[in-house]
């Protein structure tokens, strides 16, 4: 990865929102691919989900303002290294719960609250190799025509039952994204705590292509049972994109934080 992080020291101001990688994973970790994604995006106050982060980051604001994400879409391919990826296990609908974090070298993320996803063995691996709240549901994603369909029943380990329905209408590619739809979308990085250690986890894929979309149908508790206080209200996004090739790099502690 062409990333250098700084030493340790006083907190520093968060990076600028870029629509493209700032380097390239030559020796990646993970590799995947993400297709047929709808973004869904509330407005938050910080301190309502600053409790949920983990320790060594705050919420990442524009304007002030953070976001809670609620992101449906197909897993293609998972490989470890420069394997192929896998065709059934590694293939899957996922749909996951999202925060905006930034850490004290700057670092912008994202925090995943819940990944309900439909393959048991990727749910268990994650779950017990990296941490991630992996959630094992019954799912589908049906397209007709310009409409995309997400579905997911929550079976293990729970809450049993938590469900989502989401379909959006696609429409016209977006030729210049705004400042917040690059600020919601191109995250280079994820945050996470696995066994009591904090972790940033950096990826690179190419830039995001994004599309309007209509959310039409929008039925979940997903978010409440993330921990996400409510009502949200409606979406302040929606958007769409058709997928991109995403590579992963080793993890890095974020700053500040000493290791044990």
């Amino acid at each position: 990865m062409v990333r250098r992080t700084p030493p340790p020291g006083p907190e520093t101001p968060p990076e600028p929102v870029s629509a493209d990688a700032p380097g390239v994973i030559r020796r990646p970790l993970l590799t995947q691919s993400w297709l047929d994604l709808t973004f869904l995006h509330w407005a938050a106050d910080p301190a309502d989900v600053a409790g949920l982060l983990p320790p060594g980051t705050r919420p990442d604001t524009l304007g002030g303002v953070t976001y809670v994400g609620l992101v449906a879409f197909r897993m293609h391919r998972v490989g470890w290294f420069r394997l192929p990826g896998v065709p059934y296990l590694g293939t899957f609908p996922e749909t996951n719960v999202r925060l905006y974090s930034v850490d004290a070298h700057g670092r912008r993320g994202v925090v995943f609250r819940s990944l309900d996803a439909s393959r048991l063995v990727p749910v268990a691996v994650g779950r017990a190799g990296f941490g991630m709240p992996y959630v094992w549901s019954r799912m589908a994603v049906r397209g007709d025509g310009d409409t995309v369909t997400y579905t997911s029943s929550r079976r293990w380990p729970g809450p049993r039952g938590a469900r989502s329905r989401i379909t959006v209408r696609v429409g016209g590619r977006i030729g210049e994204a705004t400042e917040l739809e690059h600020f919601l979308t191109a995250r280079w990085g994820m945050h996470t705590a696995f066994l009591g250690r904090p972790m940033y986890l950096p990826n690179a894929h190419p830039r995001w292509p994004l599309h309007r979309a209509e959310l039409i149908e929008c039925e979940e508790d997903l978010v409440a049972a993330a921990g996400v206080r409510g009502p949200l209200g409606e979406p302040v996004s929606v958007l769409y994109s058709p997928g991109v090739s995403v590579r992963f790099d080793r993890p890095a502690r974020p700053a500040g934080i000493p290791t044990p």
